[in-house]
């Protein structure tokens, strides 16, 4: 297979470094890759497998030769750059909320929509859903098909990796800072993180939602049904890495239990660890490192008909961001929607 000209921006952040490293495990075809980053980075050394690659600056950059952007920089940098990029006829595939509800990018994730990529040239960018949605609509999807979905409660327990590299140093000065008995900062959050939990992510909005609660509902109907009714509350807690989400879902059609464990055990992306016993379940610890959205504690919900309550884990910078987006790219690639501008001789 010919290779790619990639060029991954915002390379010196927790989901860029994620992604130059997951390019590299994942094998893709590429001729040439390119970190870029802000201009104060300009010579900040990332790793590409076993290679060191000097960041260059995004706003210096030609993407004229470039296939595919990976952007994983910000909302602001996004909202500048990707029409910008996308109008050299590279395409981007953007990690942040930006463009996720504009009606002419498509919203992805491969397992669950993988045919809505191929909608990408009307702006040549493609949108990678908010972490905590991207491992919930892997989960729902194979459900959805067997039983169709009426409404969904989602509560989530999600880490700070989440909120990037400052929210994760916070979490550990501060827990440091209980153990030695030091005062405790809160900066990057609203309130201590350390040993406590905190109700909000994202802004709030006028119905007294968070952005983060209004996302998880405005992107699953984008990616799976408009039909499906869902609330969530979502909550930071003090993990680093990995993204946690109970789950209670009512269906039109009846679904046992253990219908939905042979489904999900079936289901690309999804792995069931559920065994009825102690430790028979997944942790955000276990799922760290991991590609897969794990689900555990499987079972029926009496209290309405046709509800079953299950728990899904997964790493938030890897389904949740980073490998998403590589995933999108492999799905352009592999189904021929793409082809490298540069021939190689």
């Amino acid at each position: 297979m010919q290779g790619f000209k990639v060029a991954v921006a915002g390379a010196t952040g927790n989901v860029g470094r994620e992604m130059l490293s997951i390019l590299a495990e994942r094998r893709f075809p590429v001729s040439e890759v390119v970190a870029l980053a802000s201009s104060r980075s300009i010579g900040k050394e990332v790793s590409f497998g076993d290679r060191v690659l000097k960041c260059k600056a995004l706003e210096n950059y030609d993407f004229s030769t470039t296939d595919i952007c990976l952007m994983s920089a910000g909302g602001a940098v996004s909202k500048e750059w990707s029409p910008k990029i996308g109008a050299q006829g590279c395409v981007v595939i953007d990690n942040s909320s930006t463009w996720r509800m504009d009606p002419d990018v498509p919203l992805v994730v491969p397992e669950v929509n993988a045919d809505a990529a191929r909608g990408y040239g009307k702006k040549n960018i493609i949108a990678n859903p908010n972490c905590s949605t991207a491992q919930l609509v892997v989960a729902l999807k194979p459900l959805h098909d067997k039983a169709r979905i009426k409404r969904v409660v989602v509560s989530t327990y999600q880490s700070v990796s989440g909120a990037g590299k400052a929210a994760m140093d916070e979490l550990f000065t501060q827990t440091r800072a209980v153990f030695t008995t030091d005062p405790v900062e809160a900066k990057k959050f609203p309130k201590r993180i350390a040993f406590n939990l905190i109700p909000q992510i994202d802004v709030f909005m006028e119905d007294g939602s968070t952005k983060e609660e209004w996302k998880m509902v405005a992107e699953t109907k984008k990616i799976l049904d408009p039909k499906i009714k869902l609330t969530a509350t979502c909550v930071r807690v003090p993990v680093f890495i990995s993204h946690s989400e109970s789950v209670n879902i009512e269906f039109e059609k009846p679904i046992t239990a253990d219908e939905a464990r042979n489904i999900l055990a079936a289901a690309p992306g999804c792995l069931v660890i559920d065994r009825r016993e102690p430790g028979g379940y997944i942790t955000p610890h276990e799922a760290a490192g991991e590609d897969a959205t794990y689900i555990s504690r499987i079972r029926e919900d009496p209290t309405v008909e046709n509800g079953l309550a299950l728990w899904c884990v997964s790493d938030n910078l890897r389904k949740g961001a980073a490998l998403n987006a590589v995933q999108i790219a492999e799905v352009l690639v592999n189904r021929g929607w793409l082809k490298p501008k540069q021939k190689v001789a």
